[in-house]
């Protein structure tokens, strides 16, 4: 008779009753929209917070050239001296002083000029004072060659050649990192699902070895039903675990940013950039423009192909890991003697994650993302980076897609059936701390 079932339904049932598992089922997704909340409440803080600074400037140069802007405001001294003007800001709590003295030219003004603090000044505030100093110095030389101040207001245009895909679509700067970010993301969520409930049968299996109640069980039951009934059962038991916190966790978030107030823009950086860029005096799209083209290549990405192979690529990876893990778990007697085994199951993934984004951030079709991308250990995190882009022309080869699974399915029988060697002998096994050594003489039995 088959017993699998009883002991999937066995496992899944003692995790799901576990009370700290109830209890952070519904505690994370709490803790997590808290901590984003209280982000992009904190951004909403900074924002807000405007700098004053006092421009103390006694020279013929930069009239007109400080301009309030939405995060920095500036107020003029005159026919006073420059310990007045220290003090003044001080007694006014102004953000600093700029100092321009006086001087027989631009060039030597500008290298005399000082910018008084209290403490520290923030790298954006100097940014803004120093790109104000660098676009004067710059229409300066550039006169002093012969160009004229309208010549000089065409030279300062920033230029982006338009690019275009042979059908006359036209391309969006950055997509392609996007796409790679939203992978990335689902590559993430198998990282730490392998990672979490990994260590969920590994701790599970080691429990039942060190109470006895294995010798029971193995009575009844063999080995690899045993070991495939944790596995299957814990994996069962996170997915209603992260179904519970995706879906707890979006509501919570909608109505704690109704309640807030907070708008989710304010976690995005590009909008100052984008009025920086403006008052420069280059074209830039508006918001809703730029929204909506991105919103529209967002919308071509083949989420349902990307949904799919996210469940397939996260059902072999965990699989494959939970393996190694129960054959941990049973090779052990209690989780310190598990340090020596973890880093070299872990190593995989982290490799997967870091070197997957720098690889497909620069080049998704290069022979790094290529590799990681079909070897088993590291597929289910790199191909999830690669597969926005699609699959076919311009995206992922049907061939290396292919090949990545049936390697990763290959590569699973494989670690199941060594898994099997060692979790058949480790869990009757008590006492004795393994070595690599001991385990290949396991498999071997």
């Amino acid at each position: 008779m088959n017993k699998l079932p009883i002991i999937i339904r066995r496992e899944y049932l003692a995790k799901v009753r576990n009370k700290s598992f109830i209890i952070m089922t519904f505690l994370s997704p709490i803790l997590l929209v808290g901590m984003v909340v209280l982000i992009a409440y904190l951004t909403k803080i900074n924002d807000n917070q405007k700098h004053i600074i006092g421009v103390f400037n006694e020279s013929d140069y930069f009239p007109n050239d400080f301009k309030i802007t939405k995060s920095t405001s500036y107020v003029m001294f005159n026919e006073i001296s420059l310990q007045e003007a220290k003090d003044s800001t001080l007694q006014m709590g102004y953000y600093g002083l700029l100092h321009i003295p006086k001087g027989d030219g631009l060039e030597k003004v500008a290298q005399q000029s000082h910018f008084y603090t209290k403490e520290t000044p923030s790298s954006s505030v100097l940014g803004q004072l120093e790109n104000i100093f660098q676009a004067r110095l710059r229409e300066r030389r550039l006169q002093e060659m012969g160009v004229s101040s309208q010549e000089f207001g065409q030279l300062d245009k920033k230029f982006e050649i338009n690019t275009e895909t042979f059908d006359g679509v036209q391309n969006l700067k950055g997509i392609n990192e996007i796409k790679a970010i939203i992978g990335g993301g689902f590559g993430y969520l198998i990282m730490m699902f392998i990672i979490i409930y990994g260590g969920f049968v590994m701790r599970s299996v080691i429990e039942e070895k060190t109470s006895r109640i294995i010798e029971v069980i193995i009575s009844s039951v063999k080995p690899f039903q045993l070991m495939m009934g944790k596995i299957i059962g814990t994996s069962l038991a996170g997915i209603t675990q992260f179904a519970i916190w995706i879906v707890s966790a979006s509501l919570l978030l909608f109505v704690s940013f109704a309640v807030f107030d907070i708008d989710p823009s304010t976690l995005n950086n590009g909008v100052e950039a984008s009025h920086m860029a403006g008052e420069m005096g280059y074209a830039v799209p508006t918001a809703n423009q730029t929204v909506q083209a991105y919103a529209q290549e967002l919308f071509k990405i083949p989420w349902a192909m990307l949904i799919c192979s996210f469940v397939v690529y996260f059902t072999l990876g965990y699989l494959i890991y939970s393996s190694i893990y129960a054959a941990i778990g049973a090779a052990v007697d209690n989780e310190t003697d598990t340090q020596q085994f973890i880093f070299p199951i872990i190593l995989p993934l982290m490799l997967a994650i870091y070197v997957g984004f720098f690889s497909v951030f620069s080049n998704p079709h290069g022979p790094i993302a290529v590799g990681f991308s079909l070897f088993p250990l590291t597929s289910p995190i790199v191909m999830l980076m690669r597969l926005p882009g699609g699959i076919g022309e311009g995206g992922v080869p049907v061939w290396e897609l292919v090949t990545s699974i049936l390697l990763l399915i290959v590569t699973f029988l494989g670690i199941v059936w060594f898994a099997a060697k060692i979790y058949r002998v480790g869990i009757l096994m008590y006492g004795k701390k393994p070595t690599y050594k001991e385990l290949l003489k396991w498999i071997k039995y």
